[in-house]
């Protein structure tokens, strides 16, 4: 008790004479106006549109030196310089008491000054959606990385009577400490020796907290160094009272002490340094840490894995800090993994044969990184890559997969791994299918199915179609078989019973009788359908090839099944490749063909034949222009057949070329669907205040001249999508931050009593419309545009628009037999083997599976619109695309992928908004910032006062 008493009393003293110096005022609002001008102004932080206070922490290690240097100079100098160091060596106490209070005052300090930069991350928390664990993570290494600091300060300014000598000692030996594990100093090593430099080193520890990473082996070596240097110091003042000519045992047991406290200490690190496990993951969306649907990957497997990790020791000095955190994550998998993970690391420059095996084997080969210093700039080839390899099957990331890279005006590029969990659990997933394809269909489903087949008696049916049925029959046999129990045959005659099952499966799916040809009397039935307990799948029928009816079943199987890659249909616009490459005649989809092909197999899709491919688990048309009506139709049936239909349309495309921005008519042909179906896409274009930044073709007056510019400016065009405006309780937005949708139309959705409408997508209550086809800014002489003279207040009808939208439920065929698509002459010189369907296989009525998922945009897909989002923002990351996978994850049932893919590292952007309103955040963080120590001065001048009067109070007595 009386041990805290006098450390609390030294801390007290030493607070209090702190604030009694106006030197100390000028020094703290110093700090909290230095960490202001460096995360607006240094920084850029309205440049860098990123949501995080990444900025404050990553000066925070040099600011956080200079301060507790400040802080620490005078503790012991002073008094050695003052001879009172006498005074506390004389006393009956341990000086360690001594130590710990002065500790404690200046580790109060140190807090009051870090809750003065408090106000930045309130501030981005208010405007934006802020991931408050990375900031946690930031304010407790700022915390440890200081008291580390300060302890270090105590101890210099325990050799030395000079304050300004320790000044400079402290901010010596806190530098070298800093940079001996950063990038400036590594970048000279190999990463075996940069590695252990960075284990050393404070500065890679801090980085690795402020990640949203609180791992035990930091936070003890921090206290390792807090713990060495207190000790230091105390044997430092201990020594002061030994008599400087002789050496007894009590001096000898001193030093051994201190020795074995320091190498237990050290041997401690180096023990913990092979633990991996012990961390915690404080991000918001688990971003480091095995998700439980990569422990479900994981328990699929009946191989051993392989997880080998190229790593060249020699690489860019940006990426060297990023392979220990691979590794370690990679290490978390073998951990997890239960034995069934193995796990290495290779750097090809050490293992010529692994190198060879690598590039003839695998295909992975290194990649050529430029890197500069002051004297000279040299070409490195280094190898950043991951083998996953099962069975036969194998994939690899490479750079390009496994970094993100953000760039932003005036400021240094951030290197990154992009979403690591999600880059590997994916290619584990891919390389498990893969492998599973070669084994038996039955072992990814879980629930019996059922094939039923409504099809009329022998003597009904053309003989065309018996000898089908006969042809098939054995195949289902076989099947069932093949199937461990889990797949049954049964036939069943509509006819039958009077007709009852002929009246169910017209009302429940749409199945009407066939007939030969039109007028023909002799009516059949011959409908195919998988069924459980969840959903039933039709079966295609217009071929009836026993040839190709395996491929069939299996397809229809493959959707009850887990464990197989599913096949998407993308139809895209036909553009030519010269068009597209100067961009003209429409938007390029690139960006979009790459992200899809990256998760499931691909299907570009020529509706024109009438059919989509009976592989397709689903099909996304994007931007489709001027659809005939066979395309219309395969569109159509595939819907019927309770598949899911991802639309992206709108009756207008923008097209940027030789510096000007025009609005053009895009017929897409599916007007006329959309209605039938209850969906009518508006033909104006929707403008909304809360809007991102487009690098625009400009028309600038000056005087009696105009000029045409390219410039970054607030497009009404451009809409910024944000929570509530994304759905935030569906699966496809849910997780999303930001979406920008560019150019797209209001949404209009008749109810029906069999279908649910949810909206995806809408914009701001400060949204207007416009048919204007001028879409290019025209700026005035004042900097103004044409858009902001036009205000949404002065339009009645101000209120949000729905820009997308999922319909669920039953659709009705667009076609009857009475409008059918026949067979042309025109089809027949278009394409070359064309049968045309029975007549009568025609499906009207779709099950409740079906689904539309419609964006109403043609270009906030485009490569070109991507590239211009990817200027403005930094990173390579975009919402659209994102939002376009999750469509597909969701649509697909895809839940694992949707799980792991919602914790990817999205780009979190701030919202739009003028300079006035930039210049009034800066002025709201300083002022409270000057509250706060207004706070402090009004405490501490209340505590003297109190202390006055107390000293009155006992001379009284």
């Amino acid at each position: 008790m009386a041990t805290n008493s006098v450390a609390k009393r030294v801390a007290q003293k030493e607070v209090r004479l702190f604030f009694s110096s106006p030197v100390a005022w000028l020094f703290l609002t110093s700090f909290a106006a230095v960490t202001g001008f460096l995360f607006f102004w240094v920084e850029s932080f309205f440049a860098r549109n990123i949501a995080d206070i990444r900025p404050l922490f990553e000066w925070m290690p040099i600011l956080l030196i200079f301060l507790c240097a400040t802080l620490t100079m005078n503790m012991w100098s002073e008094e050695r310089r003052t001879g009172t160091l006498e005074h506390v060596l004389t006393q009956p106490v341990g000086l360690w008491q001594f130590v710990i209070g002065k500790f404690r005052g200046c580790f109060t300090l140190l807090i009051l000054a870090l809750i003065s930069t408090l106000p930045l991350p309130i501030t981005v928390a208010l405007i934006a959606n802020l991931d408050w664990g990375p900031v946690i993570g930031g304010y407790l290494a700022a915390v440890l990385l200081g008291a580390t600091y300060l302890s270090i300060g105590l101890f210099v300014s325990a050799r030395t009577d000079n304050p300004i000598v320790s000044l400079i000692g402290t901010v010596t030996l806190c530098t070298v400490l800093y940079l001996l594990g950063s990038a400036t100093l590594t970048g000279f090593f190999d990463d075996r020796t940069g590695e252990i430099l960075r284990l050393l080193g404070s500065g890679a520890r801090f980085e690795s907290i402020t990640r949203g990473i609180i791992d035990f082996r930091d936070l003890f070596y921090y206290c390792s160094l807090i713990t060495a240097f207190l000790a230091l110091n105390i044997v430092a003042l201990e020594k002061e009272r030994w008599a400087k000519t002789s050496s007894t045992a009590r001096h000898r047991h001193w030093r051994v002490g201190t020795a074995l406290l320091l190498a237990n200490l050290v041997l401690a690190n180096c023990w913990l340094s092979q633990l991996t496990a012990l961390r915690l993951d404080v991000t918001e969306g688990k971003l480091y840490s095995i998700s439980q649907p990569t422990l479900d990957f994981l328990n699929e497997l009946q191989e051993p894995l392989l997880i080998r990790g190229y790593f060249s020791a020699k690489t860019h000095p940006l990426l060297a800090p990023l392979a220990p955190q691979l590794r370690d994550l990679l290490k978390e998998y073998e951990l997890v993994g239960k034995g069934k993970v193995q796990v290495e690391f290779v750097d090809p420059a050490d293992d010529p044969q692994s190198e060879e095996e690598a590039n003839s084997r695998y295909g992975i080969s290194a990649t050529p990184f430029q890197v500069a210093d002051r004297h000279q700039s040299s070409l490195v080839n280094a190898y950043f890559n991951v083998l996953v390899r099962y069975g036969s099957e194998h994939e690899s990331l490479g750079f390009s997969e496994l970094i993100e890279v953000r760039s932003a005006a005036n400021t240094r590029p951030e290197v990154m791994l992009r979403n690591p969990e999600y880059d590997e659990t994916h290619t584990i997933k891919k390389v498990l299918f893969d492998y599973r394809t070669g084994g038996s269909l039955f072992d990814g489903i879980g629930e019996p199915i059922e094939f039923i087949g409504y099809v009329s008696g022998d003597a009904l049916l053309p003989e065309q179609l018996l000898n089908y049925k006969k042809a098939i029959q054995p195949q289902l046999e076989l099947a069932a078989r093949n199937s461990q129990g889990k797949f049954s045959v049964r036939f069943i005659e509509p006819e039958a019973r009077g007709g009852v099952v002929a009246g169910k499966i017209v009302q429940e799916w749409g199945f009407k009788p066939m007939v030969i040809s039109p007028g023909d009397d002799q009516k059949f039935y011959f409908y195919m359908t998988l069924a459980n307990s969840q959903q039933v799948v039709q079966l295609p029928t217009d071929a009836f090839d026993p040839e190709e009816f395996r491929l069939t079943l299996d397809t229809g199987l493959k959707r009850f099944a887990q464990g197989f890659t599913k096949i998407v249909a993308l139809s895209l616009p036909a553009v030519e490749s010269q068009m597209a490459q100067y961009k003209l005649g429409g938007p390029t989809f690139a960006n979009l063909e790459k992200a899809i092909a990256r998760d499931y197999s691909i299907r570009l899709e020529d509706l024109s034949d009438g059919s989509v491919t009976p592989e397709a688990d689903i099909l996304a048309v994007v931007a489709p222009e001027k659809l005939d009506e066979w395309s219309v139709f395969a569109i159509d049936q595939f819907l019927m057949r309770g598949g899911t239909v991802i639309l992206a349309t709108s009756p207008f495309t923008a097209e940027i070329s030789g510096g000007q921005l025009r609005l053009q008519d895009w017929d897409s042909g599916l007007q006329r669907w959309l209605e039938h179906q209850g969906i009518q896409i508006e033909k104006t274009l929707v403008l909304d205040k809360q809007n991102a930044k487009f690098p625009a073709p400009t028309n600038r007056q000056s005087g009696d001249y105009e000029f045409r510019d390219v410039q970054l400016l607030d497009y009404p065009y451009f809409i910024d999508l944000r929570p509530p405006g994304l759905d935030a309780n569906h699966a496809v937005t849910g997780n999303l931050p930001q979406v920008t949708m560019a150019w797209a139309s209001p949404i209009e959705v008749t109810p029906g009593n069999e279908r649910r409408t949810r909206v995806l997508l809408q914009s701001s209550a400060a949204s207007w419309l416009s048919d204007s086809m001028d879409i290019t800014p025209n700026m005035d002489a004042d900097g103004g545009s044409n858009f902001q003279s036009a205000s949404p207040e002065e339009d009645e009808n101000d209120s949000s628009r729905d820009l997308g939208i999922v319909v669920t439920g039953r659709f009705d065929s667009f076609f009857t037999d009475s409008n059918y698509p026949r067979n042309t002459a025109q089809r027949d010189a278009n394409v070359e083997a064309w049968r045309e369907p029975a007549v009568g296989a025609l499906l009207e009525r779709s099950p409740e599976s079906a689904r539309i998922v419609l964006y109403a945009s043609n270009d906030f897909l485009d490569d070109q619109i991507l590239s211009s989002l990817v200027a403005t923002t930094g990173t390579q990351y975009l919402g659209p695309l994102e939002l376009f996978m999750s469509t597909l994850d969701w649509a697909l049932q895809d839940d694992q992928l949707l799980t792991i893919r919602s914790r990817a590292h999205f780009n979190r952007t701030l919202p739009p908004m003028e300079r006035r309103s930039q210049m009034l955040i800066e002025y709201f963080n300083y002022g409270l910032a000057i509250l706060w120590l207004l706070l402090i001065a009004l405490v501490t001048w209340l505590q003297s006062i109190m202390r006055r009067r107390r000293y009155a109070r006992s001379l009284s007595l």
